[in-house]
């Protein structure tokens, strides 16, 4: 998450949806974003404005993902980092050992993709959390929503916002490297993320 209250701006990072990307756009092209006190990288709409209600007037924007996809990404990212954890990689461990409570409930799936879908939507909160209810709170909605779908444009168009000039190329942070995501579910998997994340895909259209 990150603010700029120069320009009234609010970013609120739904995890895997190229939201690293984002934050380095204002940190290093915004000179006064700054993060929310007391509040995690990925923070709710409705936590944000717990802390700081005024920040319901600015421009508040995120972005999403197709769910099944977000799903296996999600997976491959913490699947690489425990193999990293294992192996004793000393910047991975010093990661891992740093924040415990955030990283060891999604290590318990991280060599068992169908358990993650199937039990860690249902243990770890923010995994089976809806991203649409990561951009809503009580009588406020995001302003806009970009797609990893359409990152170019819909990235362009929060730097017109800002006031920045748009990229030709938009360079990703963090992109994902495993295969087709389709390739990684069976039908009872698929089945479920259908229904975890039925707000999102009744509100964005998305599809298997």
């Amino acid at each position: 998450m990150r603010v700029s209250d120069s320009r009234r701006v609010l970013f609120v990072h739904v995890p895997k949806t190229g939201g690293s990307t984002i934050d380095r756009v204002l940190d290093t092209e915004v000179p006064d974003s700054r993060k929310v006190a007391g509040r995690p990288r990925h923070a709710t709409l409705k936590g944000i404005l717990a802390a700081e209600p005024e920040l319901a007037d600015y421009w508040v924007f995120g972005f999403v993902r197709n769910p099944w996809a977000r799903m296996v990404s999600w997976w491959s990212m913490v699947n690489t980092v425990f193999e990293a954890y294992e192996r004793g990689e000393p910047r991975v461990v010093r990661k891992v050992n740093a924040n415990p409570k955030a990283w060891l409930p999604e290590g318990e799936f991280a060599k068992d993709f169908d358990a993650f879908v199937l039990e860690g939507t249902a243990k770890i909160r923010k995994v089976g959390r809806p991203q649409m209810e990561m951009l809503s709170a009580p009588d406020r909605m995001a302003d806009f929503v970009g797609r990893i779908e359409n990152f170019h444009a819909d990235v362009n168009t929060v730097r017109e916002r800002l006031g920045l000039e748009p990229l030709v190329e938009i360079p990703r942070a963090n992109k994902s490297s495993h295969g087709p995501y389709q390739d990684y579910y069976n039908a009872t998997t698929r089945q479920k993320v259908a229904e975890v994340y039925a707000a999102d895909i009744e509100a964005f259209g998305y599809e298997f």
